[in-house]
């Protein structure tokens, strides 16, 4: 994977920001719909990857999700505490910024049906996908979508090959990537350079969310900060340590950001 030469409208460079030990782009929903479509337009393969507290605190202790950032062609800001740090900071980024699948789930769909994007949905628990897939089917019609579950061994290299000639064998423009973090940055990492289209995105339960099964948080909690409350609500015990311990591990990184926001003041 190689770093985009821009994002859209091209050719502009979106801003690159460091905030928190990562590196993440200044790009609105509207921009990274954009992106996707210039890219599927030119008939040329990206990753579109996403961070959070959850992923800066990964990167810290994991080599594979560090090279996966870097090699990323574009990087949203999935986390408003993020936002929230960068602007505390004096760096051009506001709530315009906060990019996930649920916030730009109703664009990506309109213009996937509109312009009859083959899209590829891999991951979630088997049956979970394709009433997923049914529900957006509802939803809009005479969209292309092809599924296939998650569950599958990973260290298995016949089985992965299988994975990936089966998405292949769709021809998609898009390929979302939905197996929890760092299992779906992993995957994609591993598999990109076998596949021969797509734009891809790792974007975690979305499908699940699609299928009902699991409570789809309000949009009005993303833009005040309180997503990750109704998420914490809805799974307790798999989400306690990375609301309430994980964001600790980033305390030497803020004292690196607040550093350098002294040294550039200086």
């Amino acid at each position: 994977m190689s770093r985009a030469a821009g994002a859209a409208p091209p050719p502009s460079t979106p801003t690159r920001l460091r905030l928190l030990g990562g590196e993440v782009d200044v790009v609105t929903p509207g921009e990274v719909m954009a992106f996707a479509a210039d890219r599927i337009a030119a008939g040329r393969k990206a990753v579109v990857a996403n961070h959070n507290l959850h992923s800066l605190h990964l990167i810290r202790r994991d080599a594979a999700m560090r090279a996966f950032y870097a090699s990323a062609d574009l990087v949203e800001i999935d986390s408003t505490p993020l936002i929230l740090w960068g602007r505390l900071l004096g760096r051009p980024v506001g709530r315009a910024h906060r990019c996930t699948y649920l916030d730009w789930r109703e664009d990506f769909w309109r213009l996937a049906a509109e312009r009859g994007w083959r899209v590829f949905y891999l991951g979630g628990a088997p049956g979970v996908a394709a009433k997923g897939a049914e529900a957006l089917a509802d939803r809009w019609p005479g969209v292309r979508l092809a599924v296939r579950d998650g569950f599958f061994d990973m260290d298995d290299l016949a089985v992965c090959a299988e994975v990936v000639e089966t998405v292949n064998a769709f021809r998609p423009d898009v390929v979302f990537v939905g197996m929890g973090m760092p299992r779906q940055e992993r995957w994609i990492a591993a598999s990109y350079d076998r596949l021969d289209s797509g734009v891809v995105f790792p974007i975690g339960a979305a499908f699940d969310y699609e299928a009902g099964a699991v409570p789809t948080p309000p949009r009005w909690s993303g833009r005040v900060g309180l997503e990750w409350l109704f998420r914490f609500a809805a799974e307790p015990r798999r989400l306690f340590a990375r609301y309430f311990v994980e964001p600790w591990s980033l305390i030497g990184p803020a004292i690196a950001d607040l550093a350098a926001r002294g040294r550039a003041a200086s």
